[in-house]
């Protein structure tokens, strides 16, 4: 007899809110193959802030990471508040994100890997495959929303890239061109936006390539046409619109990391009983309520991320 131990961030699924509350299906086009929706990421979006161009057949929804104990927020909530200091330091960057061309997106592969090479994203999302899950975002600002993201695992991209045993690190780089992104012509900050992980980290099930949402290609905003979502860590380690993947042999800094490290450090796991410097973690605030609910370690997702910290309290605790 075979016992499913139930995560603890998962409820029976009579108990998540209907999908259908917050899904447009009606993009849907019957009938269209699955490479032909793929393709429609490497056409770009349309200017539309809520892209209508739709994976068709929807991808399968992976029951590992089916239910979250939370409802699915709502596309016109969490499509228009928004952190993507590229066009602006407001939630309110949406309409300015459109600008971002995604035609023709390349991702270069460097570092310590077998063979550096560059792959279009539609051959990356060919070789990789596509599922949904159903995952927690928690900002490190205190919000938090649930998303039914598209993509591959990250350790698929690993796989693809073949790094060498001397890698203990995967970096990630987010474009840099001003002529688009009119923030990014201010000096203060260490353009482009980078990211790291560690390679356990990268191979752990949870670490996530996202590649689209809601049933559609990627919002511009959200971080088209590939970004990264790592649901036990806070917001600012899920990078965007990346460029650059990089192995190396040393820790790398992230883009907030270099800014201001005893508030966004390289762990940043997502801990209710470690407060930010200046606020609490001990609640956050569901996008589209006034409500405040508990914080959970890890958001919620102990069970399958703590084995990576338990030789590293900074990891656990101490995330700055």
């Amino acid at each position: 007899m075979i016992y499913h131990r139930r995560p603890q961030w998962q409820l029976k699924e009579n108990t998540v809110t209907d999908e259908h509350l917050f899904l447009n299906r009606r993009q849907i086009i019957a009938g269209m193959g699955a490479g032909a929706g793929l393709a429609l990421l490497g056409s770009g979006a349309s200017a539309a802030m809520q892209p209508e161009s739709p994976f068709s057949p929807r991808p399968a929804r992976n029951p590992a990471f089916a239910d979250p104990a939370r409802p699915v927020t709502p596309e016109s909530i969490n499509s228009t508040y928004n952190n993507f200091y590229e066009f602006g330091s407001s939630k309110q960057i949406a309409r300015e994100a459109q600008k971002l061309s995604t035609d023709d997106w390349v991702v270069s592969v460097e570092g310590l890997v077998d063979k550096p090479f560059q792959i279009g994203i539609e051959d990356l999302i060919k070789r990789t495959g596509v599922e949904e899950r159903l995952y927690r975002h928690r900002c490190v600002e205190a919000w938090s929303m649930v998303v039914p993201w598209i993509g591959f695992p990250m350790r698929k991209l690993v796989d693809l890239a073949r790094p060498t045993s001397g890698a203990k690190y995967i970096e990630f780089a987010t474009f840099k061109d001003t002529k688009v992104a009119k923030e990014q012509k201010a000096s203060w900050y260490p353009w482009p936006y980078t990211e790291g992980y560690t390679m356990a980290e990268a191979q752990n099930d949870l670490a996530f390539m996202v590649v689209g949402a809601y049933g559609k290609v990627l919002h511009k905003q959200f971080g088209a046409p590939l970004r990264v979502h790592m649901p036990w860590k806070y917001g600012f380690k899920s990078i965007k619109s990346i460029v650059r993947v990089r192995f190396t042999d040393k820790r790398p800094v992230g883009f907030w990391e270099s800014l201001q490290k005893r508030e966004y450090g390289f762990w940043a796991n997502v801990n209710p009983a470690f407060d930010h410097p200046r606020w609490s973690q001990a609640t956050e605030r569901p996008l589209g309520s006034e409500e405040r609910i508990p914080t959970l370690l890890y958001n919620g997702y102990a069970e399958q991320v703590a084995g990576l910290y338990k030789n590293n309290d900074q990891g656990r605790v101490n995330w700055f």
